[in-house]
């Protein structure tokens, strides 16, 4: 809604960050080669699954919409269902270890317990007959079923030993109490604690190790993508707005949200109004664009990466990732020959110098309709300029709410409502023109009476200050009369 406030905007897309669960994350990093000119670019695309070790359990929501659209756009679900990397935040990491310590391990599936009743079984019977240093194989693991048998396995029997071979497969051996003390205290064992959570943790140490290198993040329209990081690799998302930015802050000090950087273009010098990042994207490296001779960046794809090279792949992670870098060079070198400095643009220019063309786009992520225009996380958010706003009040209309007002004027063009006071309702567009056209068509309305708010007129905390003012003033006024009335004798 235009009337929401970063506050309420925040809190709206907390729940939904907190029902949701990340299916893909892409990551593009763009580095220097002397035999090549320009910038060489190596983007990865990793699916993601929660992590389901030991106590761990999340319950996430898919929508049937979001379903068919990656499914559109050729997304693998068997790829996200059995090879996504696990991730966890602090909170979870916390719970965990606190179980992983006290060596009392659990499987949180049905089919974990399968595989393990089948795997116990299987062992349960063969160790009876086996002699020491015996070993068996057991087959058709996958995952993290591999390592939740060896530790049921290590904790239920005292004179097993198990290790892992290549895929799929776990050797047990049949060992001394004495052999077994030696090899638990092993550097090399799969199973150590530290490794264990290592594992679990999955792509949250690659996470940590974006954040301790505090370099530039970019994104398009990135503020659910900062939430979702925050919620599923740093921290359950905070209830305060302001420790959200906070926090986000101190993990990313520099973020460049390409949406908002080509709205602001629109306004400065001619330039399509595309808001699709492909499309931001195919612009940028459009030769009809460029208004002078100056040659744009010079951006490759490195080897491993050439398919994004031969192919377009809208809306895969590691691709969207991709243009976001991409468009990032073409934007602050766009920025550099059109709008940004009057210095003559080098024919090969560094990073710092690009890098100090945005500067006043910094920490600064674009807000999709609403009542500032960016949030800036590092100060004050910016304020948006609306049209004004137009104030209904209903007549002869009993009975009437914000929905049936939405409906009404949905038919001319796009307002959203707000309940203001009784048979009182706001309206709010973000073009003039509909405004216009509103207070004419309905200035003879028989029902609904429309105009321009005004605050000191409108204003239900306004008008009961003034009803009170007026009582106060009228028993004042009737006190004086009556106090300063002369006494009869």
């Amino acid at each position: 809604s235009l009337f929401d406030s970063p506050v309420e905007r925040y809190l709206k897309a907390k729940q939904s960050v907190q029902r949701f669960t990340v299916t893909q994350l892409g990551k593009c990093c763009s580095d220097t080669e002397n035999n090549l000119p320009g910038y060489v670019v190596h983007s990865y695309n990793f699916y993601l699954f929660p992590a389901t070790l030991g106590v761990t359990d999340v319950e996430f929501t898919l929508s049937a919409s979001s379903i068919q659209f990656l499914s559109h756009y050729g997304f693998d679900y068997n790829k996200f269902l059995k090879d996504g990397i696990p991730y966890m935040n602090e909170e979870q990491e916390k719970i965990f270890s606190q179980h992983l310590l006290a060596g009392s391990w659990k499987v949180s599936s049905d089919l974990g317990r399968d595989v393990l009743k089948k795997a116990i079984d299987e062992v349960t019977c063969w160790i009876a007959a086996a002699e020491e240093d015996d070993t068996m194989v057991l087959q058709d693991l996958s995952g993290y079923q591999m390592l939740e048998v060896q530790l049921v396995l290590r904790q239920a029997l005292q004179n097993v030993w198990t290790q892992t071979l290549g895929e799929k497969k776990v050797m047990v051996k049949k060992v001394s109490l004495q052999h077994r003390r030696l090899l638990e205290n092993s550097p090399y064992d799969c199973c150590r604690k530290e490794l264990i959570l290592l594992s679990a943790r999955g792509f949250t140490n690659l996470f940590q190790t974006l954040v301790k290198a505090k370099k530039p993040l970019v994104g398009h329209n990135m503020l659910m993508d900062l939430m979702h990081l925050h919620d599923k690799f740093y921290k359950p998302l905070p209830e305060s707005y302001e420790e959200f930015k906070r926090n986000i802050h101190n993990l990313f000090p520099v973020l460049i949200d390409t949406k908002t950087v080509t709205k602001s273009i629109w306004k400065k010098c001619p330039f399509p109004r595309v808001s699709n990042l492909l499309e931001v994207y195919e612009v940028l490296c459009s030769s009809n664009l460029n208004p002078t001779d100056a040659a744009s960046p010079v951006i490759t794809l490195a080897s491993d990466c050439s398919r994004y090279a031969e192919k377009k792949s809208p809306h895969e992670a590691g691709y969207d990732a991709f243009l976001c870098g991409s468009g990032k060079m073409l934007l602050k070198h766009f920025f550099k020959v059109c709008v940004g400095t009057s210095d003559a643009v080098d024919a090969d220019p560094s990073f710092s110098q690009y890098l100090t063309v945005l500067a006043d786009y910094l920490n600064k992520v674009n807000f999709i309709r609403g009542s500032v225009s960016s949030i800036n996380f590092s100060g004050e958010d910016a304020s948006c300029r609306h049209p004004p706003l137009l104030v209904v009040h209903v007549q002869g209309w009993p009975g009437l709410n914000e929905r049936q007002i939405y409906q009404e004027f949905n038919a001319f063009c796009r307002f959203d409502v707000r309940w203001l006071s009784k048979n009182c309702f706001l309206l709010l567009s973000n073009k003039f023109k509909d405004i216009r056209r509103v207070l004419r068509d309905y200035k003879d309305h028989p029902h609904l009476q429309v105009s321009v708010y005004r605050h000191w007129k409108h204003s239900p905390s306004v008008n009961c200050l003034l009803q009170v003012s007026g009582i106060v003033a009228l028993w004042s006024l009737l006190a004086f009369v009556l106090g300063g009335a002369p006494c009869s004798s």
